[in-house]
């Protein structure tokens, strides 16, 4: 396991690449998924500086607070409410440029002006999380922060995949 993060300037999608080579040798041969969760989370705070990053669990019909970087956050969120429910709900990723402008939205932080939710599936394609981003900036997240998110969440979850398959 590698434990220092190298920190890549350039484009978005190069720092995402260079973070990506870098999950595969950190999480190499870790399968605890709080683990693999908690350094997911803070290498993304590291390489990008967000409000807040960290993940929820699914616990029978709610999310549960999993591990983060950032402020005190909401502990508990239920199916389809908000947007990490939401994406939970509609098994997808939300991409939400004004936090306000979203129906249902739950404000954990005022700060919070954008945001990115990823699901995390097992490997029958089952929703068992989400990853959560939080920007203080109004439309810090597109598309392509929606792909390399969902890239980045197969690496952290493909250790959990293969221990229980």
């Amino acid at each position: 396991m590698a434990e220092t993060l190298v920190i890549e300037a350039g484009s978005k999608a190069e720092r995402y690449a260079s973070l990506e080579c870098q999950l595969v040798a950190l999480l190499d041969g870790e399968h605890d998924e709080i683990a693999r969760m908690a350094n997911t989370a803070a290498a993304l705070q590291q390489t990008f500086g967000w409000l807040w990053i960290g993940f929820y669990r699914v616990v029978g019909e709610q999310l549960v607070l999993g591990p983060f970087q950032g402020p005190i956050a909401c502990t508990r969120i239920a199916f389809g409410k908000g947007v990490c429910g939401g994406a939970w709900a509609r098994n997808e990723t939300l991409v939400v440029p004004d936090v306000d402008a979203f129906p249902g939205h739950i404000a954990c932080s005022s700060l919070s002006c954008s945001e990115v939710v990823v699901p995390l599936h097992d490997a029958a394609g089952k929703v068992t999380g989400v990853l959560d981003v939080d920007s203080t900036e109004l439309a810090t997240f597109d598309q392509e922060d929606g792909y390399w998110l969902e890239r980045l969440m197969a690496v952290m979850t493909a250790a959990k995949i293969e221990a229980t398959v």
